[in-house]
């Protein structure tokens, strides 16, 4: 993996919850650390922060200590040595963070993209508010995850439509979760595809597909990423290709 001169930014959204996005953003830190890239994960979702739940972490130090002038965002990083790369938690369990200022935020963010990381990924909150479009915008990738639900499908298409008139902003991309196949999981990207070149004049890429499998609901509930439980499952393999396409 190439070496940048300032950490390559990856944002992931969802219309909605329950998609995989936390997960995905998990995973994907692993995979890209496992290549050698160092990784900081950082838990975007500031009204239902959850990535340390998914980690089993209980860390003293979270993104409000920051915020509240206590610590440095260095100091308030944890690192998962086993995973192999580093996390800046959110507050689980408190909305205190979701009415954050833009100017504010704005600080945050430059303060982000000095750390010496090779990747920074920005798990956001699913939705469309302020502060989540705020973020998508500052990243070099957005990655909206979907699945073949109607209700996602709508709710993506609306993050994408958002995310296309929200200037400067990086590419967005698609990835298609809990996928039959790999096409059924097609299908579902034809789909939004479709509806996205018809009314925005522009369709998104597809990073790639991840299939159903019973591994990833085992990893959630034993609170450990799925490298670290099931690292040759087929939804492992499929992050990988995803990692490969966007690096």
């Amino acid at each position: 993996m190439d070496i940048v001169s300032r950490p390559r930014r990856i944002a992931i959204a969802s219309g909605k919850g329950g998609v995989g996005k936390t997960w995905l953003a998990i995973t994907l830190a692993q995979t890209l650390a496992a290549s050698g890239a160092r990784v900081l994960l950082f838990d975007g979702d500031l009204g239902l922060a959850n990535i340390d739940i998914q980690l089993g972490l209980t860390p003293e130090n979270d993104l409000g200590s920051v915020f509240s002038g206590r610590l440095t965002i260095e100091q308030a990083v944890s690192t998962l040595t086993q995973a192999g790369f580093d996390v800046l938690p959110g507050r689980s369990g408190s909305g205190s963070l979701a009415s954050l200022s833009p100017a504010r935020l704005d600080g945050l963010l430059e303060s982000l993209g000095r750390q010496s990381y090779d990747v920074i990924l920005l798990d956001l909150g699913a939705g469309l508010d302020a502060n989540t479009r705020r973020m998508a915008a500052w990243a070099d990738t957005l990655l909206v995850i979907a699945t073949d639900e109607p209700t996602s499908l709508t709710d993506s298409y609306a993050v994408l439509k958002l995310h296309a008139g929200d200037q400067p902003a990086g590419e967005a991309q698609l990835v298609i979760n809990q996928a039959a196949s790999p096409a059924a999981g097609q299908r579902t990207f034809d789909t939004l595809a479709r509806a996205c070149h018809q009314f925005l004049g522009k369709a998104p890429k597809l990073a790639g597909i991840i299939r159903r499998d019973d591994h990833v609901r085992d990893a959630i509930r034993r609170q450990t990423p799925l490298l670290t439980r099931h690292p040759g499952c087929n939804a492992a393999i499929d992050v990988q290709a995803i990692s490969d396409t966007i690096f």
